[in-house]
């Protein structure tokens, strides 16, 4: 959650930071604030809402924007205090030397707090960052150098934490620190940069220094200097930033949804370049580092994921039972991490994240490093603290996705746990289901083109939107491999329309929520061939006998059972073991299209962030 950004050199500052936090909406848009310092004065700019707010309000300050040439920017998304004015960042101390941004929790802030009023500090807003303020000014005080402080600060800190501050009585730095939040040194010529991010600096550099925890940095013009958590000198590598600017362009769509929406063939083709050549070919994993002897070993298999994620990971648990014979557990890392953690040398943890950096999913991972388990992680971000954290590695590499609904990433996390799934199976030399896997695998080469097939023409689902934009209530039922899906499309209709959506097993439908169906009740079910076709269209039946407006979503839908639905859409041909891979893309763009008719602001849903850095 919240983005921060920072820059010196010799540009605008005002102009790369608005750049930046227009990179980093996707991290929260409740309100935004730049300080922009020259010399020994520093100038805050704040505003609530959107970042258009301040924008504006910069409009009107071009000469003293101009001139300066350090400053710091936030965006926040609202933790402690409500999303007002008084509570944007940047804060600052009560003799206003000290500014100070701020993304993560301070879980301490309340004690802190107490202590810094007794010492005859004075808070304005109720943010737990007003306290760091407060604290790293106070300790400036026994210092007056700025890096002392900040290293003292946070020994005092408890919980998570990127900060970005100046001072007033040292114009020609600006010093940072970083402990379960992501921050990124952008290194320039005769410039620096600091983020959360690095879609905030990749129109400006191609370099960039990663801070680990624990870590404190002096960032000056020519310079940067890096601490460990013992407050002595380091090293760390500059790397080359995997991105470019393109990236983060609509490319003519009309929103960021819709684009990454679109290139998902071209996302299934990146997954499988170079692990899958030919359907008679076996899976290629060089990332993943466990031998055949220690793979069959393996005795149980733990996914941890958030939101979307825990819904790959839950298609995951189908095929990695199925095809590699192990079971599987899945669990959301929020309650993951509060209870006893049950693993061993012979667990195999997969840590899901498109962002790499979801709070609850690393402190999962470091939970069960401490048990001697192998860690997988399979993350759109190579460069993200749970990839540094893996023993193995397998980036999903679908680019920079900006819309906070993720789309894109989820297929490629799915295709991703095919590939691992049928990697696993034969490592421990499972013969069992070979036809079919080869089977599989012609259908995972051939999936891209059915991508596009299914993109080609979409005018049935925008109509569909339509039609059902005005219900405020929605169920989507599934079962077997695709009851993930339903939980997925539902979850994406409330993300981004606010329609109370929700998705059920289809034969849980007669267990309670049958109640809630009536003719203002819309139900979509996805009922591909297979071994649950019959009970689900069973179970359609149900729901049509208590009048509910019935949308089929599936592959094939017999004639004699199509005066059944309302509506029906129907996908290429597929099996149902990769039927989740096209089901989820008419759920992506029914929700998509639903808010569009809606007028919600699609990529930027209300409430939400699309990395998740807080628990």
């Amino acid at each position: 959650m919240c983005g921060i950004i920072g820059y010196i050199g010799d540009r605008k500052a005002s102009e790369v930071l608005i750049s930046g936090l227009s990179h980093l909406e996707y991290r929260g848009y409740d309100s935004s604030g730049v300080a922009l310092m020259k010399g020994s004065d520093v100038q805050i700019f704040k505003a609530q809402g959107k970042l258009n707010n301040l924008i504006e309000i910069l409009k009107d300050k071009q000469d003293t924007c101009s001139n300066a040439h350090i400053g710091i920017g936030h965006i926040r998304w609202a933790t402690h205090g409500l999303p007002t004015t008084i509570n944007a960042h940047p804060h600052t101390c009560d003799c206003k030397n000290l500014t100070l941004v701020h993304n993560g929790i301070i879980e301490n802030y309340q004690e802190l707090k107490e202590e810094l009023t007794t010492l005859g500090c004075h808070f304005v807003s109720q943010t737990d960052t007003e306290v760091a303020a407060h604290l790293i000014a106070h300790e400036y005080g026994k210092t007056k150098n700025l890096l002392k402080a900040m290293q003292s600060a946070v020994k005092k800190i408890k919980g998570a934490f990127a900060f970005c501050a100046i001072h007033k009585n040292e114009p020609d730095r600006i010093v940072v620190a970083k402990r379960n939040a992501p921050l990124v040194i952008g290194v320039g010529q005769d410039e620096n940069f600091i983020a959360s991010d690095i879609p905030a600096i990749i129109e400006y550099t191609k370099k960039a220094i990663y801070l680990s925890d624990g870590q404190v940095g002096i960032v000056k013009k020519n310079s940067i200097e890096i601490y460990d958590e013992n407050d002595l000198v380091t090293q760390n590598k500059i790397e080359n930033l995997p991105f470019e600017a393109i990236a983060i362009s609509k490319m003519g769509y009309k929103h960021f949804m819709l684009k990454e929406i679109h290139e998902q063939s071209d996302v299934v083709r990146n997954v499988l370049s170079g692990k899958l050549l030919s359907h008679d070919d076996k899976i290629r994993l060089e990332e993943f580092k466990l031998t055949p002897e220690k793979i069959k070993k393996i005795q149980r298999v733990q996914i941890v994921a958030c939101g979307t994620s825990l819904h790959a990971g839950m298609v995951g648990k189908y095929i990695i039972e199925k095809y590699a014979g192990i079971p599987v557990d899945v669990e959301p890392s929020s309650e993951y991490i509060y209870r006893e953690t049950i693993a061993d040398e012979n667990t195999l943890v997969i840590g899901i994240s498109q962002s790499g950096e979801t709070a609850d999913t690393i402190t999962a991972i470091k939970q069960v490093k401490e048990k001697n388990s192998h860690i997988i992680i399979i993350t759109n971000r190579a460069d993200s603290t749970m990839a540094r954290l893996a023993d193995s590695l397998l980036p999903v590499s679908a680019g920079i996705e900006v819309s906070v609904a993720a789309t894109k990433s989820y297929m490629a996390q799915l295709i991703s746990l095919y590939m691992l799934a049928i990697y696993l199976m034969e490592q421990k030399g499972i013969e069992k289901y070979n036809d079919e896997i080869v089977n599989l695998k012609q259908e995972l080469i051939e999936l891209p083109n059915k991508v596009e097939a299914l993109l080609e023409n979409t005018d049935n689902i925008k109509q569909l939107a339509k039609k059902y934009s005005s219900y405020k209530d929605f169920i989507f039922i599934a079962r077997g491999i695709n009851f993930p899906s339903a939980l997925e499309g539902a979850l994406k209709l409330k993300e981004i329309s606010y329609i109370n959506a929700t998705g059920y097993g289809a034969g849980e439908l007669k267990h309670g929520p049958i109640a809630m169906l009536d003719e203002n009740m819309p139900v979509l079910a996805i009922l591909n061939r297979g071994i649950v076709y019959d009970k689900v269209l069973s179970n359609c039946e149900e729901a049509k006998a208590r009048q509910a407006k019935l949308i089929g979503v599936a592959d094939y839908i017999a004639s004699k059972d199509k005066d059944l639905f309302d509506d029906i859409v129907i996908i290429p041909s597929v099996s149902d073991t990769l039927s989740p891979a096209l089901n989820i893309i008419v759920l992506q763009l029914l929700a998509y299209y639903i808010a569009e008719y809606l007028g919600k602001d699609v990529d930027q849903p209300r409430n939400l962030a699309k990395s998740v850095t807080v628990e």
